[in-house]
C-alpha cells in the first residue's frame, strides 16, 4: 500500500518464502554475539582505555558498534526476538573484558584473538548455511555478514600484532574463551 512507500529501505524485507527458522536462528545469536563484543570492549576499555592500546581497542569496538546497529535494524526488519540471555550477556562481556585486561595488554588481546576466531569461524559457518538455502534470496543478509566477518578477522590479526601469544598461558585462556563462545552461540541461538 502507500504507506509501505514510506518505510526506510533497510525494514523492506519479504518475509515471504525465506526459511524463517533459519534467519531467526542467525540474527538472534549475530545480534547477541555482536552485543557481547561490545561489552567485552566496554570491560576492556575500563581497565586499559588511557594506556597505549587504548586508541587501538576503542577503534575494534567501534566496528562492534556499528556491527550491533544494523543487527539490531535486522531484529526489527525481520521481525526477530533477542535472546533472553542479554542480561547474562551484558555482565559476562563486561567481566571476560575487564579481567582479561586486567591481565594486561597482551592479555585483552588474547582475549580479542580467541573471541574474534570464534566469531569468524562462526560467521563462515553461517555463510554456507545461506548459500546452500538460496543466494540471491539472502544476498543482503549475505553481504552483512561477510563484510562483519572480515572487521573480526581484522580484529584477529591486530590482537595478534600486539603479541596475545606472549600472554602468559596463552594457549589455555584462549581454549577456555573459544569453549565460553562455542556455549555462548549454542545458547543464544536457542534461547
Amino acid at each position: 500500500g502507500a504507506g509501505a512507500a514510506l518505510r526506510p529501505c533497510s525494514t523492506r524485507v519479504a518475509l515471504e518464502g525465506i526459511n524463517k527458522p533459519v534467519i531467526d536462528r542467525i540474527i538472534r545469536v549475530d545480534h547477541a554475539g555482536e552485543y557481547g563484543a561490545n561489552r567485552i570492549y566496554a570491560g576492556q576499555m575500563a581497565v586499559l582505555g588511557r594506556s597505549s592500546v587504548g586508541p587501538v581497542i576503542q577503534q575494534m569496538w567501534n566496528q562492534e558498534k556499528d556491527h550491533l546497529k544494523k543487527f539490531n535494524e535486522l531484529m526489527v526488519a525481520y521481525r526477530v526476538r533477542p535472546t533472553v540471555l542479554l542480561p547474562f550477556w551484558n555482565v559476562a562481556g563486561f567481566v571476560l573484558g575487564a579481567g582479561s585486561a586486567l591481565l594486561g595488554k597482551k592479555g585483552a588481546m588474547a582475549c580479542t584473538v580467541a573471541v574474534e576466531e570464534s566469531i569468524s569461524e562462526h560467521y563462515n559457518n553461517q555463510i554456507r548455511t545461506l548459500i546452500e538455502e538460496d543466494p540471491e534470496k539472502y544476498k543482503e543478509l549475505l553481504q552483512v555478514i561477510k563484510q562483519f566477518r572480515d572487521e573480526e578477522q581484522e580484529h584477529h590479526d591486530i590482537g595478534l600484532e600486539h603479541d596475545a601469544e606472549a600472554t602468559p598461558a596463552y594457549s589455555v585462556l584462549k581454549t577456555a574463551i573459544q569453549l565460553g563462545c562455542k556455549a555462548a552461540i549454542f545458547l543464544s541461538e536457542r534461547i
